[in-house]
């Protein structure tokens, strides 16, 4: 029996939607959805390998600039610690009434903003205006989630990094934290195969 072969590195498989080919679609992912296409990221950790795969799909993640957080309340703590982490990035925090209260009683600063049916200035019109680099969003409930839709789509139309988990969210922080700490390298399949086989 062949010894079992344990990889140095880690590889992130991410689908491609074409969610923006299509008027009026919405973004979340249900049971019947049909990517398009696949990518992969490959390196030594899993955060450059899942940076990797986001730019390999076309998602460009801003060095700075403002992300806006609005979760439902049970994501509030790990909500929290993605907000701080963040901060000490640079980045600017933008939050809804009920997110923004989590944050602050947790230490973060952060920017209040409308949800779309409390009135504008809204956060669909700061995306509009280019004010947004980044969007995490979590939703729960059928009304929550027809609330949040001109979000969505607005993110995808403008080409906004989008993330509706938590464990979506931490993978970007993560993968933002890891480009801060060492620039990205490039290396080919046949060097990959080759270390495994070494």
């Amino acid at each position: 029996m062949e010894d079992e072969i344990v990889p140095r590195h880690v590889a992130v498989k991410e689908s491609v939607f074409p969610f923006a080919k299509f008027q009026g679609v919405d973004t979340l992912l249900g049971p019947e959805m049909r990517s398009t296409g696949e990518v992969m990221g490959i390196a030594s950790g899993f955060p450059a390998a899942f940076l990797k795969a986001q730019l390999a799909t076309g998602s460009r993640l801003p060095d700075s600039g403002r992300v806006f957080i609005s979760v439902r309340d049970e994501d509030k703590p790990a909500a929290a610690e993605l907000a701080a982490r963040l901060s000490r990035l640079g980045y600017t925090i933008v939050a809804t009434g009920g997110t923004a209260r989590a944050l602050e009683r947790a230490g973060v600063r952060a920017e209040r903003v409308h949800k779309v049916y409390e009135g504008r200035p809204h956060v669909v019109d700061r995306l509009h205006d280019g004010e947004i680099g980044v969007v995490i969003n979590t939703t729960q409930g059928a009304q929550a989630i027809r609330d949040s839709y001109s979000l969505r789509r607005t993110t995808l139309m403008a080409g906004v990094p989008y993330f509706t988990t938590i464990a979506a969210a931490t993978a970007v922080v993560s993968a933002i934290e890891a480009r801060r700490e060492a620039p990205l390298t490039v290396r080919s399949l046949q060097e990959y195969h080759r270390e495994l086989r070494s």
